[in-house]
């Protein structure tokens, strides 16, 4: 029986040229990406840099909120401050629940009106991304709401989950909250803000699936405050004309125009 003749083998990129594929390609992701090796083990650069990432991330998880931080970069606008029912941040880590409910005293002094909106920066798994960038989305976002727009104090929250922003706007009256909160962080992002909408939030009843979410929150690497700020506001107008948000409201705000694309 007469044998197929061998193929030769495909041509292997030569050590300069793989390298060069791989410092290309890593301009287009922050994954780890062909770092090489040395012996068995990462080079010492990257072994380096790794430990420096895993502890930022812890920094990120276990650094105290700080609320006159987040407040002085919302000049001119009121604010309010609330604790959940974690007492200290390694209660807040082992048990979430008590992240998702707020503090009875603190409840007990929260503003009550008939509010379109509220505002809810919460620490989360990331406090550093809430004080880089939680004010500043808060600033960018009120200024694409319309002027009628009934927008409450903003509400610092400590030791908080993103369910507390439902027991909040529960209790101020809000019509939906916006919860930006830090983010799990990651080996390659530990200031990630992410963006939680919620019309018609009811503490206990509402769920993940009644909310819509803006994640990673981060300029320059992430969305920018001005893309994450139209987003948002592009879907409050929606929630609040259909009275409702998560499944079943979409983000339209990249979708082209009818008619765009189309030859002429």
């Amino acid at each position: 029986m007469s044998q197929s003749p061998v193929q030769p083998a495909a041509q292997l990129p030569t050590p300069a040229g793989d390298l060069a594929l791989w410092s290309a390609l890593r301009h287009h992701t922050q994954a780890r990406i062909g770092l090489g090796r040395a012996g068995s083990a990462l080079p010492t650069r990257h072994r380096l840099e790794l430990q420096a990432a895993h502890a930022a991330a812890r920094d990120a998880v276990h650094s105290p909120f700080d609320p006159d931080t987040v407040a002085a970069g919302l000049t001119g606008l009121p604010t309010v401050r609330v604790r959940s029912a974690a007492p200290d941040r390694l209660t807040y880590l082992q048990r979430p629940d008590l992240g998702r409910r707020l503090d009875a005293t603190d409840r007990a002094h929260l503003p009550t009106g008939e509010w379109d909106t509220v505002f809810v920066i919460a620490d989360g798994l990331s406090s550093r991304a809430v004080h880089e960038h939680g004010a500043a989305v808060v600033r960018a976002t009120t200024a694409h709401l319309p002027s009628d727009w009934r927008v409450a104090p903003v509400v610092l929250a400590e030791q908080a989950r993103v369910a507390l922003g439902d027991d909040i706007a529960h209790a101020m009256g809000a019509a939906m909250v916006v919860v930006l909160i830090g983010e799990r962080p990651g080996m390659s992002a530990a200031d990630s803000l992410g963006a939680y909408l919620t019309y018609g939030p009811n503490p206990g009843v509402t769920t993940d699936a009644d909310r819509n979410c803006l994640s990673n929150i981060r300029p320059p690497r992430g969305l920018t405050y001005e893309t994450a700020a139209g987003k948002l506001a592009a879907l409050m107008g929606r929630a609040r004309e259909l009275g409702l948000t998560g499944v079943g409201l979409k983000d339209e705000s990249d979708a082209l125009p009818a008619g765009a694309g189309q030859s002429v």
